[in-house]
This record gives C-alpha cells, sequence and structure tokens, in this order.
C-alpha cells in the first residue's frame, strides 16, 4: 500500500462492519457511523471489529479510529465515504450528511440499486448542500459477509469486478483512481443509469417473494428460494420482467445484460431459459427463502429498484405491464403505496426530460436548460 486514505463507512450491519474491519486491517484510517448509538457500542469497547473470513482471505482484529453515531463527528477529514446501509435509507443519510459535508469528499453508494445516487444528489440539494462532493455508486456490493455479532463480522466472498458510476459520469475516473487504493476490484460502470438499470435484484427478489407469497406464510420460509420457487410459470413472469427492463434501458440509449447474460457472467450458470440456468447455479442451492413478506425483497426493492425502472420505463414510452402488476400486488399486501413512496421521476426531479436531458444530467452533472 502506498497511500493511507481517511475512510468513513457509514452504516454498522453486515455489509459495514466487513468493510470498516477490512478497510482497518489494510492500514486506513477507518471511522464507522450508526445512527443507532446502541449498535455500536460493543465495538465502541473494544475499540474496532474482529473480522473473519474464509481461507485465504483477510481476518484479524480491525482498530477503528472511532465508532460513533455523531454525523459530523464520523465524516470530519474524510476522504472517502461508504455508505452501506439499505437503499431505502439513501434519502435520511443524504440529508444528515448535508451540513457536514465539504469539497473534494467522494460518497459511494454500496450499491446504489436504481438511481441511487440520483437520488442522494437531489436529496443534498434540496437540503441547502453547497460542497462540491461527488457522489457514486457500486452496481453490486463488494462482500458477501454477515455479522457475526456486536464486534465481529465474516466475509465470505469478495467479488472480482464490481461496475462503478459516478455522478456525473465524467468523473468516475477520478473516483476509481482513489477507491482503487483500497480496491481494485472496482471497474468504469458507464453512467449511473447504467448500474442502475443492471440491478438484477430489481427483477428476481420482488416478483419472486410475491409469488410465492403463500408458501413463504405457510412454512414460514422452509424451502429453497431461488430452487423450489422458480417454477416454469414464476420464471416466466421474470423473463417478461427482465424484457422489460432490457427495453427500458434500450430507450435511454443503454445495452443491459440480460439475466441469462448475468447468471453466466457471475456465476458461469447457463441454461436455455432462465429457470434451467439458475438450476444450473449450484450456489443457489440450500438458500432458504424469506421467513415472512415483511422483508427487504419487497419494502426495499421494490420503491428503490423496481419502480424507478418502470417510471423511466413509462415517462419513455416502453410497457412496462408486468413491473406495475408486481410492484401494485407489494402495494397491497403490504397496505403501502410504494409508487407514491419510491423514486419516480417525480420524486427524483427527472420528470419531462427527454432522453438527451437525462443523459445530460447523468454524464455532465447539469440539469440542460
Amino acid at each position: 500500500m502506498t497511500q493511507t486514505l481517511s475512510i468513513t463507512v457509514i452504516g454498522a450491519g453486515h455489509g459495514g462492519k466487513a468493510m470498516a474491519a477490512h478497510l482497518a486491517l489494510m492500514g486506513h484510517r477507518v471511522k464507522l457511523f450508526n445512527r443507532t448509538a446502541d449498535h455500536i457500542f460493543a465495538i465502541q469497547q473494544r475499540g474496532g471489529i474482529d473480522l473473519e473470513s474464509q481461507e485465504y482471505g483477510p481476518r484479524g482484529f480491525g482498530k477503528l479510529e472511532c465508532a460513533t453515531s455523531d454525523m459530523g463527528e464520523a465524516l470530519a477529514d474524510a476522504q472517502l465515504i461508504m455508505v452501506v446501509v439499505p437503499s431505502s435509507a439513501h434519502a435520511d443519510i443524504a440529508r444528515a450528511a448535508a451540513p457536514h459535508l465539504k469539497d473534494g469528499q467522494v460518497v459511494v453508494l454500496h450499491p446504489g440499486r436504481t438511481c441511487g445516487a440520483i437520488e442522494f444528489v437531489m436529496v443534498l440539494r434540496r437540503s441547502g448542500c453547497q460542497a462540491d462532493v461527488t457522489v457514486a455508486e457500486a452496481e453490486t456490493f463488494i462482500y458477501a459477509s454477515r455479522s457475526d455479532g456486536p464486534a465481529q463480522a465474516r466475509i465470505f466472498r469478495i467479488k472480482e469486478a464490481v461496475p462503478l458510476a459516478a455522478l456525473p459520469a465524467k468523473r468516475t475516473h477520478e473516483v476509481l483512481d482513489l477507491i482503487h487504493v483500497v480496491y481494485p476490484q472496482f471497474i468504469d460502470g458507464g453512467n449511473v443509469l447504467q448500474t442502475g438499470l443492471n440491478n438484477m435484484g430489481a427483477i428476481f427478489h420482488p416478483a419472486l417473494t410475491l409469488l410465492n407469497a403463500g408458501w413463504i406464510e405457510a412454512t414460514h420460509g422452509d424451502y429453497q428460494f431461488y430452487i423450489d420457487g422458480v417454477t416454469p410459470s414464476v420464471a416466466r413472469v421474470l423473463e417478461a420482467l427482465d424484457r422489460e427492463r432490457i427495453t427500458v434501458a434500450a430507450a435511454l440509449g443503454i445495452r443491459a445484460r440480460s439475466a441469462l447474460e448475468w447468471l453466466k457472467m457471475a456465476y458461469d450458470a447457463v441454461g436455455s431459459d432462465l429457470r434451467e440456468a439458475i438450476h444450473n447455479q449450484p450456489g443457489y442451492y440450500g438458500i432458504k427463502a424469506p421467513t415472512t413478506l415483511n422483508h427487504r425483497y419487497i419494502f426495499e426493492d421494490v420503491p428503490m429498484s423496481l419502480v424507478p425502472i418502470a417510471s423511466l420505463g413509462m415517462q419513455y414510452g416502453v410497457s412496462v405491464r408486468g413491473m406495475d402488476s408486481i410492484i401494485r400486488l407489494a402495494c397491497i399486501v403490504h397496505n403501502t403505496d410504494y409508487w407514491r413512496r419510491g423514486r419516480t421521476v417525480e420524486n427524483l426531479g427527472l420528470r419531462g426530460l427527454s432522453v438527451e436531458e437525462l443523459t445530460h444530467f447523468v454524464m455532465e452533472g447539469e440539469l440542460a436548460v
């Protein structure tokens, strides 16, 4: 390592604890923020996090500069700010961070889901933040990890290539130059529309959960989510949703990966159709379904992933009837208006923009006038 960075990790869940510990073990100055002080009490008492991992992976005691529930303390002097929270909390984090951000800081959402960086930037602006910060988003989370205790974390796998894009995209290489000090795995993701529209969780999670609602409630998730749950009929729905996502991307001039291409890229799993490819992915065997419908596969992935894709489709003349049906089922099951709460073009400040204007915004960071 040739450079030591001052890094703040926001979020002390499974991923945030693993990231903070690993970064500290690399020798960087790391602060960990969590809005609930009780959740980080043990980390404060110990001064860091014990990290375990699979064979040959990072392990040891990651000593932190501090663990705090004070956003001002957390962001002071940070060069790189890693946001590792559910995407439904991105707006709240932006509002809390807005008064404390300074020129030159880089904020990375891990991951952004769909339109995460756009929402974060819009909330910063509406909150009166004048600092010249760069917000970027990862297409997916770099770790497969979990929390083993109040001050313990475990890493199962570190992905070899993770697309990342900044808003504006013209700053992506500046972000990559900085983040490569700690993570050489990040690659140029194009722009934040491209990273957001390659969000496979939007296709797999909500529909697969809702179409197996009876089974989840009857068995409390005691079945294999991707194997038993992906029947031929369910797979056809997933394929229809995937076609809609790809068409929305094409309407914006983006060539999105299909679910089949993604399974091949991520897991080397292939098949003549989506069901066969999923069943040919050994890693999906043994993964149990959610034990309840009150799960992030619905309350996070619907408003923060499926809604923005469908909303963009509606704005640009793409039929998204399949997505709309899944969103409306989620609204009924949760007795919640996810269209109102979600990342719609209206809520993101993108209503009425032409494709050219939207593209200019994500590339240059300015709304054309």
